[in-house]
């Protein structure tokens, strides 16, 4: 079968749908074709903690400009869907018990606010005026970070964490929403303006003379062949496989990172709390019993070694309904992804554990732990954490991806950007800090080499 069109997209989930968005309803694109093997949002969409942050380190501003933009976005499509995909701004909260952590918590925070993420605000006493975030909405004027370093308002305003904790740095512009609605709600808008959904899996693209002139689309019945002269890379963690059928060696890398939920009944975490962020490296809390019975055998010896910091959480739901998502990545090598994935009998209870230093309530369900729901996905990354938007080395294709663990935040401007590339409109200050071409900058590459943290959680 052949059939044309003006855009083909591979992968409908969120990076992909939102390419869509833009470039029909915001550019009157019509002739549009989005492919997807399976569901859309299925493969790595739906499977994050639906959470937006502009907190994001340098070395420049363009993260921040970039998660400014994107959550711009997203107040947007709020205010016009009456708030549809329930966009609060709670904000983040990171936590440490490690003195040395807070003059490095002040530096990045001022850092931060000069590079546009909002002024930074210190509570050093008992009396200062912290506001906590609103449980509900997102419509206030709150943003920027507080730093707080006394006890006493610690334990005022976040009795729940532990004790020794000695400064929390509460960033504003933060919080979450709901991903799939989100995602319904781009998607609605995009077939709206006559994007077609294709099941099927992109096989092949066809170049000549160095630009795209077609799609193979393998499907249940059969192939189809698309005409197309551009040609978008929005394959999630399947992208790298994606830009070889154009000969595009992309500069990216896949993690395996899971996340858990479970019913948590007992009201440790209030239901209004922000996401939480325990910031210092862990040793798992074991009886004295369980500890040497653990150092007997090589192979759970490892359970007695620190663990890296990022534990993180956040409340879901209302009432009895409540439950406690939780990510903790502590298994950072490069993987080659491959689907389902395969079960780590462990998770659970390393992120609990883990968890539960933050959080010492949760050690009540040690004993008697929750039946956990594991899932997850695959970060798909380049070696600094920063996306690749843009033209790729073949006239006519395209890719938006490289999105690690930020694309549901970064999805609107990241679409956004990709349509403006596509359509020659003009570009965003942040726009060159994302394309492919800057690893070919020497400055860019010295850059690289000093390049610290690139805000993973």
């Amino acid at each position: 079968m052949k059939t044309s069109a003006e855009i083909v997209i591979c992968g409908a989930g969120i990076a992909g749908v939102s390419a869509a968005y833009h470039l029909a309803v915001k550019n009157g694109i019509q002739n549009m074709v989005l492919v997807e093997q399976s569901d859309p949002f299925a493969l790595t969409s739906d499977k994050s903690t639906e959470a937006y942050r502009n907190w994001w380190p340098g070395p420049d501003a363009a993260m921040i400009a970039f998660m400014n933009r994107s959550i711009d976005l997203l107040e947007e499509i709020a205010h016009e869907s009456s708030n549809r995909i329930n966009l609060n701004r709670r904000g983040y909260l990171y936590a440490t018990a490690d003195e040395a952590r807070i003059p490095m918590l002040v530096e990045a925070a001022e850092g931060a606010a000069k590079k546009g993420a909002g002024e930074l605000r210190v509570h050093a006493s008992s009396t200062s005026n912290y506001q906590p975030s609103p449980a509900l909405g997102f419509d206030f004027n709150l943003g920027g970070a507080d730093l707080i370093t006394d006890p006493s308002l610690i334990r005022q305003h976040f009795p729940y964490l532990a004790p020794y904790t000695l400064a929390v740095l509460h960033a504003r512009r933060a919080g979450w929403f709901s991903a799939q609605q989100l995602g319904m709600y781009l998607l609605e808008k995009a077939r709206q303006y006559g994007v077609r959904l294709v099941r099927g899996q992109v096989v092949g693209v066809e170049t000549t003379g160095g630009r795209v002139r077609s799609v193979q689309i393998k499907h249940e019945e059969g192939s189809m062949q698309i005409e197309t002269s551009v040609f978008v890379n929005a394959a999630g963690p399947m992208q790298k496989q994606v830009g070889q059928m154009l000969g595009v060696a992309l500069p990216v890398f896949a993690e395996q990172h899971l996340k858990m939920s479970f019913s948590e009944s007992l009201g440790v975490v209030p239901r209004e709390a922000p996401m939480l962020i325990w910031m210092d490296e862990v040793e798992l809390p074991w009886s004295p019993e369980e500890r040497e019975l653990l150092a007997e055998e090589e192979s759970t010896r490892w359970l007695l070694q620190k663990f890296p910091s990022g534990v993180h959480c956040r409340p879901d739901g209302h009432g009895d309904s409540t439950t406690l998502i939780v990510l903790y990545n502590h298994h950072t090598q490069p993987v080659a992804p491959t689907f389902p994935l395969a079960p780590d009998p462990h998770y659970a209870e390393i992120a609990l554990r883990c968890l539960s230093v933050m959080l010492p309530g949760l050690r009540q369900y040690l004993e008697k732990p929750p039946r956990p729901f594991v899932d997850g996905g695959y970060y798909l990354k380049t070696q600094e954490n920063r996306p690749l938007i843009g033209p790729l080395p073949v006239e006519g294709a395209y890719l938006i991806g490289a999105l690690s663990g930020f694309g549901v935040m970064a999805a609107c401007a990241a679409g956004e950007l990709l349509a403006a590339h596509v359509t020659g409109a003009e570009l965003p200050s942040y726009a060159p800090a994302f394309h492919l071409a800057r690893y070919q900058d020497p400055a860019y590459q010295k850059l690289l080499q000093n390049w610290s943290d690139g805000a993973q959680l």
